[in-house]
């Protein structure tokens, strides 16, 4: 051979090549891999333009040196060892088989590469090596590990990175003895930014947070980003408890200042719920749904809150599942039951309508009172079934009454949820059908504070109700903040004053001040008024003075059991004629 390229095989003179030789060395030079022939001493024979492009030598450097040049320092005599065991039992290596493999380059720079073998007995035997520089591969899969493991928005560790490390942390704490707190943090009133200022200031929000917290944290520390404008942090090392509360301040007092952007200012804080490990759980499960549960206790403490994770949230939470479970069981199963509280009119003492109230009796759990079950009902969302279920069994019992000859107005309350159900009209109507349901004995009760969470919807929703022939009534009246202009346009036709005001009405001017106004504004708007919680012979006495129509509560009679409903209307001979034959025999 001429110019660069060396005979192939050198001195040895063996095989010269044929007319096609310019073929062939173009055709190797095309080759996308580097290509060497070694021999045994290492020595290189040969080697294509790609191989001098990889390594960063003229083709002139390489050939006849010895091919450790071309591989890091400290591999050099370990190559040499594979080398010798590799001519000693010379077989076919394909790409892909070696993942650490590094070529030094002529500045002294390291690329990662991959290489396949091959071998030839010509010449006397020699390596054939294809090497491909995968640099830009390990830069994809980098890349691509980043993007796996990261939050796009912020840069943060994500959800399954933070997993893995929370993993590391627990084996490393039960190694070493050494505690970790994990905190799990949630901004308070996120969505009103999203709402309010639009999506993209809302991310700007969580990137000046995230920010935030990596300047308030150690480099040992893990902060992450486990979605929405929830984030995670493992304060580790941690000498205790008390450590603990004073990071936790301090990040709180870094979120909670003032953030400035595109003019305007936004204020917003966060909640935190911190659990300790191994004090309080030793597996990540039980650590995450702790620290949750302290950060749901911190909420309710209002903004800017944190709170450690105690025994008694986890018996809450036990509690909680289990009226869950058992609560679906009665609704598949039976065990709830209406009982009905009598409203009565204040001048003539006659029962005018009924109240049904839910009463549940659990086989495991006995009685569960209301202020048990239905929060838990409300925060997992069976409120709806629980709802339809009330609504169905209180037409299904007017029903029974009126066509036993008894016109027994029954009212029944709608709670938030239902009332922004979109099929709750269709609902009610296939109600008052399969019972045959006459609509003007149901009456429906909304709160004021329910009403006034969306005025317009409500009021659509109220008139779609009232078309159906059922009356609307406004519970707890006075608690919530409805104005006059809101109220003139709901389709009410009676008001509730709720029991909070009829309570201290002997004792307190104020009270007695506001149910004269409540009793004296219903008469101007032309409402009936029903007052709650009515106890004592005095506020009974009050009430019929000031023009209350009717009441509701223990003096007269607490909820009871359809069956002994008609008892009350017997009751002290003020309405026996009233009750139907039919259902006295």
């Amino acid at each position: 051979m001429t110019g660069r390229y060396a005979e192939p095989f050198g001195s040895h003179g063996l095989v010269r090549l044929d007319a096609d030789a310019a073929l062939v060395r173009a055709a190797m030079d095309a080759a996308p891999d580097g290509i060497v022939l070694v021999q045994h001493d290492g020595a290189i024979l040969y080697a294509n333009a790609a191989m001098a492009a990889i390594s960063g030598y003229a083709l002139a450097e390489l050939l006849g040196t010895s091919v450790h040049r071309l591989l890091p320092r400290s591999h050099r005599m370990r190559h040499a060892e594979q080398m010798a065991d590799y001519f000693d039992g010379p077989s076919r290596r394909p790409m892909g088989m070696g993942r650490d493999l590094w070529l030094e380059r002529k500045d002294g720079s390291l690329i990662p590469v991959d290489v396949a073998l091959g071998h030839t007995e010509q010449g006397g035997g020699a390596a054939v090596a294809f090497v491909r520089d995968i640099t830009e591969l390990r830069r994809l899969e980098a890349r691509m590990h980043y993007q796996a493991t990261h939050d796009t928005l912020t840069g943060l560790v994500n959800r399954w990175q933070f997993g893995q490390r929370l993993e590391q942390a627990i084996a490393e704490s039960a190694r070493q003895g050494e505690p970790f707190a994990l905190l799990l943090l949630d901004l308070d009133d996120f969505k009103a930014i999203n709402d309010g200022y639009g999506h993209a200031a809302g991310d700007q929000v969580l990137v000046e947070v995230a920010r935030r917290l990596k300047g308030a944290l150690r480099a040992s520390d893990t902060l992450a980003r486990l979605g929405g404008d929830e984030f995670t942090v493992l304060l580790q090392p941690l000498a205790g408890p008390e450590e603990a509360e004073q990071r936790a301040a301090e990040l709180l007092q870094v979120l909670c200042q003032p953030c400035r952007m595109h003019g305007f200012e936004l204020n917003f804080g966060a909640s935190l719920g911190l659990a300790l490990c191994p004090a309080d759980a030793r597996d990540a499960a039980t650590l995450l749904r702790y620290a949750d549960m302290a950060m749901y206790q911190a909420k309710e403490r209002g903004r800017a809150n944190f709170a450690f994770y105690t025994d008694y949230m986890g018996r809450r939470m036990a509690e909680k599942i289990l009226l869950h479970d058992r609560l679906k069981l009665a609704l598949s199963y039976g065990g709830l039951a209406l009982h009905y509280q009598p409203q009565v009119c204040v001048a003539t003492g006659r029962v005018q309508a009924v109240e049904a109230l839910l009463r549940w009796s659990d086989p495991e759990l006995g009685d569960v009172s209301p202020e048990r079950f239905i929060p838990v009902a409300e925060a997992t969302g069976l409120i709806l079934a629980l709802g339809a279920w009330v609504l169905d069994a209180a037409c299904r019992q007017t029903a029974q009454w009126a066509r036993a000859g008894l016109a027994l107005r029954v009212a029944v309350n709608l709670s938030a949820q239902q009332l922004r159900q979109t099929d709750l009209v269709d609902q009610l109507r296939g109600s008052l059908a399969v019972h045959g349901t006459p609509p003007g004995l149901l009456e429906l009760e909304v709160t004021e504070s329910e009403t006034m969470a969306d005025p317009e919807q409500a009021r659509q929703v109220l008139c779609n109700l009232q078309a159906l022939g059922v009356g609307v009534a406004l519970d707890d009246f006075g608690t919530g903040y409805s104005s006059l202009v809101h109220l003139k346009q709901l389709p009410v036709s009676r008001i509730k004053i709720d029991r909070e005001f009829i309570r201290p009405l002997l004792h307190s001017e104020a009270d007695a001040t506001m149910v004269r106004a409540i009793i004296g504004l219903a008469r101007t708007l032309g409402l009936h008024v029903v007052a709650e919680g009515v106890e004592a012979v005095e506020q009974l006495r009050f009430l019929e003075q000031h023009g209350c129509e009717a009441y509701q509560g223990w003096l007269y009679s607490k909820a009871v059991p359809a069956a002994q409903v008609l008892a009350l209307l017997r009751s002290a001979g003020t309405q026996e004629d009233s009750v139907p034959a039919a259902l006295t025999e």
